[in-house]
């Protein structure tokens, strides 16, 4: 097995992860993923990738001077602090109910995430 596929290997077991850790999330919280399932692959991806990358699961859908830094605060770990305070994600990954962008949906298909993460590549 080369180094690539072994690296592309552990990345979709953190991709796998991330999924479910965000089914069991949403539905841990009665929440809900975007209406648009390409939002929630987008965000799923990058938690997927800052924790490869830096350990845990940072906001990806925030700007950082020090990534590190915020990691170890754990503030923007997901969940982040105002999402489990107060059910309020700014990256649309948990939505409530109520909100005019929820969908119906608490778990996505790997491949819509698969999907999104070749065009975004490409």
């Amino acid at each position: 097995m080369t180094s690539a596929n072994t690296d592309k290997t552990q990345d979709d077991k953190v991709l796998d992860a991330m999924k479910s850790f965000a089914e069991t999330y949403a539905k841990r919280t009665d929440t809900y993923f975007c209406s648009e399932p390409s939002v929630t692959a987008v965000v799923i991806e990058g938690l997927a990738k800052h924790k490869q990358e830096l350990g845990a699961p940072l906001c990806p859908c925030r700007h950082y001077e020090d990534k590190e830094a915020e990691v170890k605060a754990a503030y923007w770990n997901c969940p982040c602090v105002p999402m489990r305070e107060r059910k309020e994600c700014h990256c649309m990954l948990f939505i409530t109910p109520d909100n005019e962008f929820a969908g119906d949906k608490q778990d996505i298909a790997m491949e819509e995430i698969i999907k999104v993460r070749e065009s975004l590549a490409s």
